[in-house]
């Protein structure tokens, strides 16, 4: 069995029924839910413009690759009605791939651990809720230590209804 970090997040529409389908789909094609951290609202990562992000960590045992999980994850994106545009616009949903094990991939396809982690705030707070003490293979620092020098100064937030 395989271990994936996914960020889930959504800021158009009902952004917490948004998460909580996705973790469903998650559920039924990707693998096994069994845990995720709490919900944080954020302002969009790279343009401002746009409505607040609602983000969070899902940890998934699954039986599926790196690759093949990716595949199912788009697919889970496309059923939802995620339609790519350009980079950073709003969207529904995005799923991505923080860690799969402590492999470290980097391919046309996919990247992982995801490139950005370390420079990013919302990805940071819920994989710390979560895993404080798991090593980045590739930067040999631990989730607690990027996050202490990350220096993404957006604000992370619980969200509360």
């Amino acid at each position: 069995m395989n271990k994936a970090y996914l960020l889930i997040g959504s800021n158009e529409g009902n952004r917490l029924q948004h998460l909580a389908n996705a973790r469903d789909l998650v559920q039924q094609k990707a693998g096994d839910v069994n845990d995720f951290s709490l919900i944080y609202e954020t302002a969009a990562w790279g343009r401002l413009d746009q409505p607040d992000f609602l983000n969070q960590v899902l940890t998934v045992t699954t039986r599926l690759t790196a690759h093949s999980c990716l595949h199912e994850i788009l697919a889970i994106e496309n059923a939802m009605g995620r339609i790519r545009r350009k980079k950073n616009d709003p969207r529904i949903i995005d799923i991505d791939i923080l860690f799969f094990n402590d492999e470290i991939i980097n391919d046309n396809n996919l990247v992982v651990p995801h490139p950005e982690i370390q420079n990013r705030r919302f990805a940071l707070v819920p994989m710390n809720e979560l895993s404080p003490g798991m090593m980045h293979p590739v930067l040999n620092r631990t989730i607690a230590s990027l996050l202490s020098t990350c220096t993404d100064q957006l604000q992370v937030s619980v969200f509360s209804k």
